[in-house]
């Protein structure tokens, strides 16, 4: 809208437009064309004083009065030429050019149709006209004329239009990335973000995704973020129709992705909170409460689910360690939801009631809210879900606070829950937000001891879902976040936790190379010296036949060759009197690949192949003695 800086700066263009039209009469020589001149400053003036009155497009107003002022300037300066009072001698000597005048009546023309073209998309009455023409102020940019009467029509159109111009300028920012600059440039973002908190649900769910089209470079994030994009999606995500929730949550998914800097910003405004609930909706129950009840008050959910999973856990620890049976393996993933269902029984009997629950829930948004999400489809609430898990696994990237958040919350059980029983693409973002997480607690003691305790039922319930992917070795979007998932995880695992190195060794024969390499740069993890049960997952990995596998991807694998051979030093550092490795002929490979230039010069096989190679020497002597 304008503002008073726009207002004054009418000031200037009326006071020359008054100028103009009273030299012009007064005029001593080229008399018509002055008259012409005269007319047209009148109307030029009539027009600016309409604008002074009307609510205006500010950015697109100020560049309008910018440039008609530059033109009446240099008309007041040719008809003080023409005017009375100059004597013979002067007029000899002030020679104008014979198309100055008319040039200057056919700028005037322009500047006319300028200001009455602003004054066209400005007002709320036209608004559902359609375009109104090309300005000759965009002559040289066509679609900029179009994005301005969309900018105009958020500012003063009804809700329809308003509607109508937000779903066109999402089209735009979403097709090319200049027209999403000159959005952006163009003052685009705060109507946005205003019609995103206050329009109608369809004008909402168009604005959302404006936004989210327009947030594609950390530059425009940030401008985004500093219009108020981060409240106001945190307000949608609160209390707005489910359809305006989803594009919301897919927006700052967007956003996140191309700016993690943003991340905090989102934080600040309780956007994570609001994702987790919406996530948690219908997958587990008393989804309402985010964060686990302290022991001071009620029994967590976590010391209940682990309290119903005890004897579950007893019974089947020797069949889970053996993975070709599958069938106890489905029996084991399938318990999930009864576990969950049983646990939260329990828990209803305690301290915490189901009414405060929903108290809870419902403080969240307005009744409406909550009544109109009950009744929308299942597609849709779906698309939410998956949404919100799309957000989350991208909020959650490389960021330790909001990786805290999520695990205190359901979220961690949702997405194990997801992971069988989802969906369509939730279920790909469930794992993506899974391997993100691990990635974070890799290198976050705190996060690990925390959420991926190996007491923990939602931990394990987690682990569950991705070994059963593993397992299962079917190569899909699903496959490679598991195994980077369970490779992150290494460190929590106990000795006793035999079941995870089998899948991932089977892995090593895949045809697929992307697939071996990330398994076996998982098997690197548990077999590092920086895993203190690294001598006991070596075994797991000479037990499960992984020392045959490696070899071959050592001499034949072009794309993990490196990988593999760093694996195989572990192995060999840690396990150098295995028989199975002698039989593997692992000393020849270690021998061989030392001669490679290509191999040695990386610096994790400079400082690991020498040692590897003199401890198998070593041991294998002894042997032969």
């Amino acid at each position: 809208m304008m503002g008073d800086g726009v207002k004054s700066m009418l000031a200037k263009p009326i006071h020359l437009a008054e100028q103009v039209r009273k030299l012009a009469g007064d005029a001593q020589s080229s008399r018509p064309e002055c008259a012409e001149l005269q007319v047209r400053a009148e109307r030029l003036a009539a027009l600016l004083r309409q604008a002074a009155r009307a609510e205006l497009y500010g950015r697109l107003a100020a560049r309008i009065i910018d440039e008609t002022s530059d033109v009446l300037a240099k008309a007041l300066a040719l008809v003080a030429k023409c005017r009375r009072g100059h004597n013979l001698v002067r007029r000899l000597f002030t020679i104008l050019p014979a198309n100055a005048l008319p040039r200057m009546s056919a700028q005037l023309d322009n500047c006319i149709a300028d200001v009455s073209w602003l004054l066209r998309i400005s007002s709320p009455q036209a608004d559902d006209d359609g375009l109104h023409g090309l300005p000759n102020i965009a002559r040289d940019e066509p679609m900029l004329c179009l994005i301005w009467e969309h900018i105009a029509r958020l500012h003063t159109g009804s809700s329809d239009a308003r509607a109508d111009s937000a779903a066109q300028l999402a089209s735009l920012a979403r097709d090319s990335d200049h027209f999403a600059k000159l959005i952006i440039e163009e003052d685009g973002v705060g109507p946005l973000v205003r019609f995103l908190k206050e329009g109608s649900e369809e004008g909402q769910e168009s604005a959302a995704r404006a936004l989210g089209y327009l947030g594609r470079d950390p530059e425009s994030v940030e401008h985004l973020v500093h219009a108020g994009a981060c409240s106001a999606f945190a307000q949608v995500l609160k209390d707005a129709p489910v359809r305006v929730r989803a594009a919301a949550a897919w927006a700052v998914a967007e956003l996140a992705a191309h700016h993690p800097e943003c991340q905090d910003v989102f934080f600040q405004h309780n956007v994570v909170r609001l994702l987790v609930v919406h996530l948690a909706n219908e997958t587990v129950q008393e989804h309402s409460r985010y964060s686990v009840v302290g022991p001071s008050k009620a029994m967590s959910l976590h010391s209940v689910v682990l309290a119903h999973t005890k004897s579950i856990r007893a019974a089947n620890q020797h069949q889970i360690s053996q993975p070709s049976q599958h069938q106890n393996q489905h029996q084991n993933h399938n318990q999930i939801h009864s576990v969950v269902q049983s646990a939260i029984a329990a828990k209803s009997t305690n301290g915490v009631g189901a009414a405060a629950a929903l108290k809870s829930y419902n403080n969240l948004g307005p009744g409406p809210s909550k009544g109109r999400r009950e009744a929308e489809d299942p597609e849709t609430k779906a698309y939410l879900k998956a949404m919100a898990a799309n957000a989350l696994w991208r909020l959650a990237q490389g960021n330790i606070s909001i990786c805290q958040s999520i695990t205190e919350s359901r979220a961690l059980l949702c997405f194990a829950v997801l992971l069988e029983k989802g969906i369509g693409r939730v279920r790909y973002y469930s794992a993506m937000a899974l391997m993100e997480i691990a990635r974070v607690a890799e290198h976050n003691v705190m996060l690990r001891q925390s959420a991926f305790k190996p007491s923990s039922p939602t931990a394990k319930a987690v682990v569950d879902q991705l070994l059963r992917i593993v397992w299962t070795g079917v190569y899909d979007e699903l496959l490679q976040p598991s195994i980077t998932a369970l490779g992150c995880l290494s460190r929590t695992f106990q000795a006793s936790e035999t079941r995870i190195i089998g899948p991932l060794v089977a892995l090593l024969d895949e045809s697929e190379a992307a697939v071996s390499k990330e398994a076996v740069i998982a098997l690197t993890k548990f077999a590092c010296s920086e895993n203190h049960l690294h001598v006991n997952h070596c075994k797991a990995v000479i037990d499960a036949g992984g020392a045959r596998h490696l070899v071959q991807l050592v001499y034949l694998g072009e794309q993990v060759q490196i990988e593999a051979l760093i694996l195989l030093c572990y192995i060999a550092l840690h396990v150098p009197d295995s028989e199975e490795l002698a039989q593997a002929g692992v000393l020849a490979v270690l021998l061989w690949a030392s001669k490679q230039a290509h191999m040695v010069q990386d610096s994790r096989v400079e400082s690991l192949l020498p040692e590897a190679k003199a401890r198998m020497e070593l041991f294998q002597s002894r042997e032969s003695r």
